[in-house]
């Protein structure tokens, strides 16, 4: 989650909270249970101190007849209220300031030459170092050591794209892997190929493709000597292959063969009947946060669906809904990989990389006996 969405989503979680303390006997209730979910909702008043508080004020609480409720810090302080020393709710909302403090820890992660500790991290945000790792984890559905060795995997990869001719070791070293080591024990994870094939932009592979038909459309297969790398649906045979030369922009694409079109042909046989599985070794290369959500989805049997929020808790990353659909989004393996079984947490089919229409009939063809 980029450090911009990350505050919006801290602004707005007061507002979203709004809409369920609505009636003054729900505040009151909020109030005496301390609530951390009403924190924004409302602030409410105590006439014999001339104090506002937020609903989850740590406080002795009031008794109910000296307790008014508002809308908003202004107009509590309109009302000749001044704000509790304790709870502070003359500050921006706990969700913002957590999310704005989760922010300035990615900053600190990004520019920093080396991975600052946690210990810091923590300081620099005010917490302790459990509770830090808490809220990071919560905001970004990630550590800090996991956002920042994506981060890592992130100017690795701008360094061996760019022009500048340095060296792979140059670029793993820029990057902030303290050697090539540690750099190439996680490269096929990172790149999802060796450093070298992966600055040829897949320059020295090859890769096996051919386009068939199903009833969803054109389905393209492509597979590399490790297994099947592609799997795509879609209405334009042309665009799938051009999606597939940008993935590999200098492999050696090949067309395949009858052997490989008889590949072909059980993926598609999979396709119509998801149930009967596909039994054919795969090559599925992604980040290491995509690898673990693909993973888990692979884990959801045909017939049965898992909201986002679900996939994410079942990765270890609560809060992390949002990571898991680009995740989804970014799946190159259709069916193989289901995302089409991961749906919104209201149960609607929600958004699918190859149509709403395909998402809709695959779901609808595994639910049927």
């Amino acid at each position: 989650m980029t450090e911009p969405r990350m505050i919006e989503a801290g602004r707005a979680a007061g507002a979203e909270m709004a809409s369920r303390f609505r009636s003054n006997e729900e505040r009151w209730t909020a109030v005496l249970d301390r609530d951390p979910g009403a924190e924004g909702a409302f602030f409410y008043s105590v006439a014999t101190t001339g104090v506002y508080c937020r609903p989850g004020c740590p406080s002795r609480r009031p008794r109910r007849e000296h307790v008014r409720f508002h809308a908003s810090r202004k107009e509590a302080e309109n009302a000749g209220f001044r704000a509790c020393r304790r709870c502070r709710p003359d500050e921006p909302p706990l969700a913002e300031r957590r999310a704005e403090a989760v922010a300035a820890a990615c900053r600190l992660i990004e520019t920093a030459e080396e991975t600052p500790p946690l210990e810091a991290l923590a300081a620099a945000a005010g917490m302790s170092r459990f509770h830090f790792h808490r809220v990071f984890k919560a905001a970004t559905g990630c550590t800090p050591r996991a956002f920042a060795a994506a981060r890592r995997a992130d100017r690795v990869r701008e360094a061996l794209q760019g022009e500048g001719g340095g060296t792979v070791t140059d670029a793993v070293y820029d990057a902030g892997f303290h050697s090539n080591a540690r750099f190439y024990a996680a490269s096929s994870g990172i790149l999802g190929m060796t450093p070298t094939a992966f600055r040829r932009g897949g320059a020295g592979e090859t890769v096996r493709f051919a386009v068939g038909e199903c009833s969803l459309g054109a389905v393209l297969v492509a597979a590399t000597a490790k297994g099947v790398c592609a799997i795509t649906l879609g209405d334009d045979p042309d665009a799938l292959v051009h999606d597939l030369e940008d993935r590999f922009p200098r492999a050696e694409l090949v067309g395949g063969d009858r052997e490989f079109e008889a590949r072909v042909a059980r993926v598609v046989g999979f396709v119509e009947a998801p149930a009967r599985g596909l039994d054919l070794p795969l090559d599925i290369r992604g980040t290491t946060f995509q690898q673990r959500v693909w993973q888990a989805l692979r884990e959801v049997p045909a017939g049965a669906t898992a909201a986002y929020g679900e996939v994410a808790e079942r990765i270890g990353s609560p809060g992390a809904a949002r990571a898991v659909a680009r995740a989804c989004a970014a799946n190159p393996l259709a069916d193989a990989i289901p995302c089409h079984r991961v749906v919104r947490n209201d149960g609607a089919p929600g958004g699918y990389r190859w149509g709403a229409e395909r998402k809709r009939a695959l779901l609808d063809r595994e639910a049927s006996p």
